[in-house]
């Protein structure tokens, strides 16, 4: 049998197949925890040149790991084998002509997400999803991750915004499912399986995304909270206030905001007051006769007048309102900045955002006195970021990352929540899910895997073990 890297090499041509050092940007994940040298990394350049690489890779035995942006955090998209091949899907970066009737967008899996924002603005369009990563993010790993960001409880996760996919199955196959319509009940629904497989079932190479027209107007404001349990119950005031119109609710915690002040000195904070809690709201319309700024005005004089709010301030201007979103984007930054740190990706029922704040700090602070915990997220759909950096003067967690992560988990499985918000599960949380699901759950996952990878070449050991 032929060499199968000379026989990827003929496949794809000196373009498509990186080896060496020409494959090293290829190999670690973006926190540089997973990842070992491949057999190569093949860049195809369309859907057959994917089918071809997998059908190869399946007879020759080899491991198939699709990669997006590789900016995930949990690992997924890094080989953990020599036997293997990294799929990326940079070169499939193919933008189709919006459907402006329809509000449907046909998109190559290797497109950026910042891309797709910016092709979308002559036609007055949008796809509502935006997120840290979205200048390297790709929409193959967004669907991978079934991916959330800032506007997830108003227009859903990725799966919300996927009306169809192409997808190359692990023998090589392509199913055929880009079908631009909401209601398609023929069965099972194979599109939203692929959301957040995470590589495992097959690597989609085409999607048919949902748009909506881009808001005429927004109106924002910053918001100064003295606590969690104020935060939650000014946030179901607004869901209720504002209904349809309310497209950001963040909450960053006055530890993070310290980190993002300390180590970005451009950013800029205009409010008098601080406070435990802030709050980003955000409300947008399409029509330019809803009275937006008058809306959230009154209910930030609500806020006050219950003694929620302490302080707050409408953004006056686009730059205004990009300063506010700046602070709470920065979170990771300055979090990074200062030094070694643990990442959380809980979610909860919005309700037990205090509840779970409150009792995580207690939980970690037992674990390390004096580890300081920067809590930030979406507050309308109950997704907690819960990051935590060493006590002060100290630079490392005294070997206790694992300990932090399951009780963190568990917590948040005993709140009705989960552990793996949206970033999924990855290499990274394995074996935690398997601690914290129950095993009718787990066992149904493994053998929806056999169904669809019997060899266990796809993305092999992400979501679940393939010895399982």
């Amino acid at each position: 049998m032929i060499d199968p890297a000379t026989a990827l090499h003929e496949i794809l041509g000196p373009k498509g197949w990186l080896s060496g050092s020409d494959a090293e940007p290829y190999q670690r994940d973006w926190l540089n925890r997973y990842g070992v040298a491949p057999l190569g990394v093949a860049t195809p350049a369309d859907t057959s040149e994917v089918a071809s690489v997998v059908k190869l890779c399946r007879e020759a035995g080899l491991a198939v790991v699709p990669q997006g942006g590789n900016t995930g955090l949990c690992g997924a998209a890094v080989a953990q084998q020599s036997n293997a091949v990294i799929v990326s899907l940079s070169r499939m970066t193919a933008i189709g002509n919006p459907d402006l009737d329809s509000g449907s967008i046909v998109v190559e899996a290797g497109v950026v997400l910042a891309a797709l924002h910016e092709a979308l603005e002559p036609d007055g369009l949008m796809f509502p999803m935006h997120l840290g990563a979205e200048g390297s993010a790709r929409i193959g790993g967004l669907i991978g991750t079934n991916a959330g960001g800032s506007q997830a409880f108003r227009y859903g996760m990725m799966q919300d915004l996927v009306l169809g996919l192409e997808v190359v199955t692990p023998d090589g196959r392509v199913w055929d499912g880009l079908r631009a319509v909401q209601k398609d009940n023929a069965g099972y629904q194979l599109r939203k399986l692929f959301c957040g497989a995470e590589g495992t079932l097959g690597i989609v190479t085409r999607a048919i995304l949902r748009l909506y027209p881009k808001p005429r107007q927004q109106a924002s404001a910053l918001l100064v909270l003295p606590g969690f349990a104020a935060a939650v119950s000014f946030g179901a005031f607004l869901r209720g206030e504002a209904g349809e119109f309310l497209t950001g609710l963040e909450f960053f915690s006055d530890f993070g905001l310290q980190l993002a002040l300390k180590h970005l000195p451009d950013l800029a904070y205009q409010l008098e007051a601080r406070g435990d809690v802030y709050l980003l709201v955000e409300l947008a319309s399409g029509s330019l006769r809803v009275p937006l700024d008058e809306i959230l005005a009154s209910a930030l004089e609500w806020g006050m007048e219950q003694g929620l709010v302490v302080d707050g301030a409408l953004a006056a201007t686009g730059a205004h309102r990009a300063q506010f979103w700046r602070l709470r984007e920065e979170q990771p930054e300055g979090q990074r900045l200062e030094g070694e740190q643990l990442k959380h990706d809980i979610s909860v029922p919005p309700a037990a955002i205090a509840r779970f704040v409150e009792a995580g700090a207690k939980i970690c602070g037992g674990i390390l006195p004096g580890v300081r915990v920067n809590p930030f997220g979406h507050l309308g759909d109950g997704n907690i970021h819960y990051n935590l950096s060493p006590p002060e003067g100290r630079a490392d967690f005294d070997g206790k990352a694992e300990l932090f992560a399951e009780a963190l988990s568990s917590l948040a499985t005993q709140m009705g929540g989960s552990f793996a918000a949206e970033h999924g599960l990855g290499r990274a949380k394995v074996a935690m899910a398997d601690r914290n699901r129950g095993l009718v759950e787990r066992e149904l996952m493994a053998r929806l895997k056999a169904v669809f990878d019997p060899l266990g070449t796809m993305n092999p050991d992400v979501l679940v073990r393939v010895s399982q």
